[in-house]
Formats: structure tokens, sequence, C-alpha cells
């Protein structure tokens, strides 16, 4: 059996599946395309997560886009974010050109032009639905993230929320976590607190609420209140195909803090809110994390640790995560353990920190007989990219660099007038466009100071009201005293007292 033949059976026999399954590509060998080795990627182990990962400009997004078309006509949803704004364009059908035509042609595959149904979401409510969540629902750690506090000042943020959890206090918005933070250090708070909870110094709570108001300069304070997005929305199908959910946040593309921790926070919200569901056909959502660096880059240990929990025990529920960066280093060890399928597009080694980087992602791969990884890596071209995958079976496939089918939509934005046309027709836009202000830590504790002051300034009354008593008391006592002592007075006095003696003794009085 010659080189080529041994390599088409073995990828045939790695990537076999039964069931319903993400056509990839075909795989290359010697620089040849062989239609025949096709790569496909099981949809019962989508929730298996995975990483797929390349230099700028090798292709990572297209592939993002040609997985959730395919994602989309299975029935499953799929929310992804478009942090150029570029992937709107799965909206509307494809159009052919001649490098389309000669990629169809190389993998013996028909470009049939399709659009998808698509839901688009913003940050800033500018760009489409309205995505907000409440401070509660975000919680101490990923808001300690979001406002780049230290230990201690996250620790404060955990005595914020257990004290506002205790008490039946929404937080909702940033105005509700400034009242509290400010009530629980300099307020009435302060001393309620102390036993249970311990203090709260004035500099820290002066630190945290200046980097709250940090982040409503920014114009990013919406993003926190009611109507708080309802995860469930991201589970629609239209027609059999599932939704495709595009946060766009090219206006806020700088915020990274601020859209990675919201993405974590959707995250969270639906791990916590899906029941187990064992082992699935298909997956029920996937969730495609661009920009994925983002999300680790100095980060605390408690934030690393909840994502690496939430990684492991998400999949339980039927919930595929799909990272993607430029380099698998990007991605913490423990956390990069968790991805079983793998999508590597080519990397670059100008630099030492490329060759660094390039020397640990050859070896997370099994070695191959029919490739030298490294070199590989770097040679790959656009559209192309070195594959490894779970198989049904849940078991590595071959390491095949494969030459990647083409998204069947148009890869790139929609047309202005025909986006705000996608958006004002949504039906979500509508539920998600008004900010409802409930009643909520801010009411209850403006209350709870208010009716303090009331009380306090009833009290005052009181002691003022005994303290004029007690003073007019002494001035008329005072009077009294000095009538009595008065010379005349004691003149009067005397001359009564002689007279009722005169009388008593019968004498005659002189006057």
């Amino acid at each position: 059996m010659s080189r080529s033949a041994d390599f088409t059976e073995k990828v045939k026999q790695s990537y076999n599946t039964q069931g319903a399954y993400i056509y990839l590509g075909a795989g290359m060998l010697d620089g040849q395309i062989i239609a025949d080795a096709e790569v496909n990627l099981p949809l019962r182990m989508m929730n298996r997560h995975g990483l797929i990962a390349g230099a700028t400009g090798t292709g990572k997004t297209r592939t993002l886009q040609l997985i959730a078309e395919q994602l989309s006509d299975a029935g499953v949803p799929v929310f992804m974010l478009d942090v150029k704004g570029d992937l709107s364009g799965l909206n509307k059908a494809g159009e052919t050109n001649a490098k389309i035509d000669e990629r169809a042609r190389d993998l013996n595959k028909p470009f049939s032009p399709t659009g998808f149904p698509v839901e688009l979401y913003s940050l800033s409510g500018k760009l489409g639905s309205q995505m907000r969540a409440t401070v509660f629902e975000f919680g101490p750690v990923l808001l300690s993230k979001i406002l780049e506090l230290n230990e201690t000042q996250s620790g404060v943020m955990s005595v914020v929320f257990k004290y506002a959890d205790d008490n039946k206090m929404p937080l909702v918005d940033l105005e509700d976590l400034k009242k509290t933070v400010s009530y629980l250090a300099e307020g009435p708070g302060a001393a309620e607190i102390k036993e249970s909870y311990g203090s709260i110094s004035s500099a820290t709570s002066g630190t945290i609420l200046r980097k709250i108001v940090a982040i409503e300069q920014q114009g990013l304070a919406k993003i926190f209140g009611e109507t708080s997005f309802d995860i469930h929305d991201l589970f629609d199908k239209v027609d059999g195909k599932g939704v495709i959910s595009l946060l766009n946040i090219s206006d806020v593309q700088s915020q990274t803090a601020m859209y990675s921790t919201f993405l974590l926070s959707l995250i969270v919200e639906i791990f916590n809110s899906m029941p187990e569901a064992g082992d699935l056909d298909k997956p029920k959502l996937v969730f495609f994390f661009d920009e994925a660096h983002l999300l680790f880059k100095d980060s605390p240990k408690a934030f690393l640790e909840q994502i690496e929990t939430i990684i492991k025990l998400i999949r339980s529920k039927g919930i595929g995560i799909f990272f993607c960066t430029q380099a698998p280093t990007d991605v913490p060890a423990s956390v990069l353990a968790q991805l079983g399928n793998r999508v590597q597009h080519a990397l670059r080694a100008f630099t030492p920190n490329d060759a660094e980087a390039l020397k640990k992602t050859v070896s997370t791969y099994p070695k191959s007989e029919f490739y030298e990884i490294d070199k590989v890596l770097t040679s790959l071209g656009t559209g192309q990219a070195l594959i490894t995958v779970l198989s049904e079976k849940g078991s590595p496939t071959e390491v095949v660099a494969t030459h990647l089918t083409p998204p069947r939509s148009v890869m790139g934005p929609l047309p202005v007038a025909e986006y705000d046309q996608l958006v004002q027709s949504s039906n979500l836009f509508a539920k998600y466009k008004d900010t409802v202000n409930p009643v909520s830590a801010y009411e209850l504790l403006t209350d709870r100071v208010n009716k303090k002051m009331a009380e306090d300034e009833q009290a005052k009354a009181v002691v003022e009201q005994q303290k004029a008593e007690q003073k007019q008391t002494k001035q008329v006592k005072g009077v009294f005293e000095q009538v009595i002592n008065a010379p005349i007075t004691r003149q009067i006095g005397r001359e009564i007292v002689r007279g009722l003696f005169g009388m008593l003794t019968g004498k005659k009085s002189r006057f």
C-alpha cells in the first residue's frame, strides 16, 4: 500500500462516524489534498469542548463560522463573540468566487450558498439587543475581575454580597452596589456588620467606589440591571435550525475585562440553570469564546479556579465550549486539558517567544508517522489547520493537516441597512430595550437610612424639648428665688409677720 493510500485509510478509520457530524475538510499529505480523507467532528463530542488557535490572518474566524453553520443545520443553537463585527454575514447566503470554486473542487464538495437565523446582541445597546445581567448575577469573583480589585478589595466585595444576600437586598445595578458599599463602610451599617462580617476601611471602600465610577464613566453601567438577559433565549430555533446568537463588541472591544467576564457570567448562569443531561447525540448549545486569551490574562487564582470548575462540569449539561485564541499557551494548562477537540491553524516563529510557543504547542500533540508537526504548523496556509478531535468512542483521532471547507454564508458583515433591519425586526430587541428599575438595595437602604435619620431627629427633638423644659424650670425657680430674696419681699414679709403676731397678742398696730 502506498503512503498516500495508507494515510487515507487511517484517516477514514479515525474519523469515521455513524452519527451526525461536522465536516471540517479533507486531509493533506506531502502538499496534496486528498478529498477521500474526510475529517469529521462527531456532534456527540462537541460538549467535550475544544480549541481553535492560530496566528492572526490564518482563518480562525472562518473556522468558527463554518462550524457554527453546520451546528445550526443540525438544530444546535450557537453563541459567538463577534469581536470585529464581521460575523453578521452568517445571516445571508454567500456568493461564489474563484477561490471558493477552487476549494470546492479540491474537496469534491459542491458549494451551496446558505443563510442562517441570527440574533444580534450588544453590551452598549447600540449594535443589537441589549444584554444585561444584575450585579448579583455577576457575583463577587467576576465583579472583582471587572473592577480589577486586589485580594483585600475582593474579600470586601464578598462581604458586601454576603450582607446583601443575608438581608435580602437585591443588588441589581451599580447604584445598588455603591449604596451598599457606602452604607457598610461609613454609614449606619458599619457598626451593624462589625461583629458578624468585620469592618470595612474607608480606604478600601473608597477605592472600590472610584473603580465603579470609572466603569460608569466608560458608558458600561447599562450592562448591569434589569431586565437581565434570559439565557433560555439562546436556545431558540427557526425552521428547525439552531439560532446563531452574536454578541457584537466592536464598539467596546477595548474593554476586554468587561466583555470577557460578561461572557463567563453567561456560562455560569447557563451552568446554574440547566439540568443534567448525560450523553447526548448532539449538544444543546455550543459556546464560542473568541479572543480567549483576554479571559485568562492577569486573572486571580479564584477566577481561574471558577473557570476550570465550570469547564469540567458543564459538559454534563449538554453544553460545549470552544476557545479561540492565537496560541494554546494562552490557555492555562488546567483548562487546556479539558479541551478534547483541537483545530490548530498556522503558527509563526519570528521571535524567540514565538519559537518557545511553537515548541510547547508541538509537545501537546501525539507523534505522527506522516508529519513533522513543527514544520507543518509553520507552513500551513490560510484556511488550513492541524486537527485532532475525539472520535465517537471518545478516543483522540489521528493528527491530520486539513484543507478546510469554506463557509456557505457571507464572510464579512451585513450592509448597514440590512444589519439595522435585522436588529429592529427582532422580538428580543423590544424585550430588552428598556431598563426596569425595581425596588432593590438602593431603595431599601435609602429607606432604612431615612427612617434612622427620622428616628434620630425625633430622639433629638425629645432631648431638646427636655432640655428646654429643664431650662424653663430653672428660670422659673431662679425668678422665684430672686423674688423671695429681694429686700422689698423680705420687708413685706417682716411686716406681715409683725401684723400677724400683733393680732395674736392683741396689740394694736401703729398704722
